[in-house]
């Protein structure tokens, strides 16, 4: 007889599994035309792609880089893939990943006395809720006026980073005001090597956490079952007594502090300061990131693993084979085109789609 948890471990798997196909062909068909790509520019594919795997995980130090460019993405992923479970287009990681680095990197500075071991929670905990302050808003004009979130996470993303542009070489600079950038936080603000020789710290252990636990919650709690609700159809979810805006609000916020997460986490465990354009787009390639994991915080692991490879192995094929880097994030754009495509095809002509994604949610139709 099957253990309670052996029986929890094989749902799921299954229920991952069943997101695994589409993301899979995605990725093969962007890799094909990426392959064609290269060959009507000149370069031979297949030594572009060896160095491009050797780049992201061909050594120790290779690895490491890849799975700290896997870091933020895991965060932000996990949050854009909640607010997309819950119908709610969160377009604003970008700006709720600068506000919890900003709140980090002036609090990881002034702090000083606090154990480490007190510190590093409180960051954590300050940064996820100004990350979902900073999401409830849009989520709170969505749900009180109408107002497109799409719109607002926007007009939000461009005020968060003007806002720490404005800090970095004002009220926040550093002492010498030389650079744009804030202070160094203090040795008990940054998070541990978890890999010795490496700059990957505990951040990664942080990300793999949350991604367990937002997949609890999506689908083991009454909070979650509501989010898939109204994701679902919210006009029946209604009618069945969830209350959809409070909803749509708890959800916006909690992607948004998720995304402060991942700011407070390059932080701590990278840059150690706040600068200009700390944020290479990793807000914006969360949304690829969740669409890739067909929204699931699970699913978001792997898919952020390859982003982050993407990211990592197209330096190496610019510097081996003298390939430019664009043609990595052609490949990484054509993996969103392909999921998307794949997803309307599926929707248009498989007759039994609706009923199969109630399945997948474990909802009714």
């Amino acid at each position: 007889m099957k253990s309670n948890v052996g029986t929890i471990i094989d749902h799921i798997w299954e229920r991952t599994k069943a997101n695994l196909y589409l993301p899979f062909l995605a990725v093969i068909s962007a890799l094909l035309i990426g392959s064609i790509v290269m060959v009507i520019v000149g370069y031979n594919p297949l030594v572009a792609y060896q160095a491009m795997f050797l780049g992201a995980c061909g050594s120790k130090g290779s690895l490491s880089e890849t799975l700290l460019k896997t870091i933020p993405l895991l965060f932000t992923g996990i949050g854009v893939a909640i607010a997309f479970k819950g119908r709610s287009f969160n377009i604003g990681a970008e700006g709720q990943f600068y506000m919890g680095a900003l709140v980090v990197s002036w609090l990881g500075v002034v702090g000083k006395g606090i154990p480490a071991f007190l510190f590093i929670p409180m960051l954590l905990i300050v940064a996820f809720i100004t990350g979902a302050l900073y999401g409830a808003l849009p989520g709170y004009l969505k749900a009180r006026v109408g107002a497109s979130e799409i719109v607002t996470t926007v007009m939000l993303n461009s005020i968060a980073i003007q806002l720490v542009s404005y800090m970095v070489q004002g009220p926040l600079q550093e002492p010498r005001h030389f650079y744009p950038e804030t202070a160094e936080i203090l040795n008990t603000a940054k998070l541990g090597i978890i890999l010795p020789g490496t700059r990957l710290h505990a951040g990664l252990l942080l990300a793999l956490l949350a991604a367990v636990l937002c997949y609890l919650l999506l689908y083991k709690t009454v909070l979650g079952y509501q989010i898939r609700a109204v994701g679902a159809n919210a006009e029946a979810a209604e009618y069945a007594g969830i209350n959809v805006k409070r909803n749509i609000v708890t959800t916006m916020a909690l992607s948004g502090g998720l995304a402060g997460l991942a700011g407070a986490v390059e932080v701590m465990g990278v840059t150690w300061k706040l600068y200009q354009n700390i944020s290479p787009g990793y807000g914006y390639t969360a949304i690829a990131v969740a669409l890739l994991a067909r929204e699931n915080p699970l699913a978001v692991i792997l898919s952020a693993l390859l982003f982050g490879a993407l990211n990592t192995g197209s330096n190496m094929m610019a510097r081996s084979v003298n390939v430019p880097s664009v043609l990595s994030s052609l490949v990484q754009s054509l993996v969103i085109f392909f999921v998307v495509g794949y997803s309307v095809f599926e929707y248009k002509f498989a007759p039994n789609h609706k009923r199969s994604i109630a399945r997948e949610e474990g909802l009714s139709v």
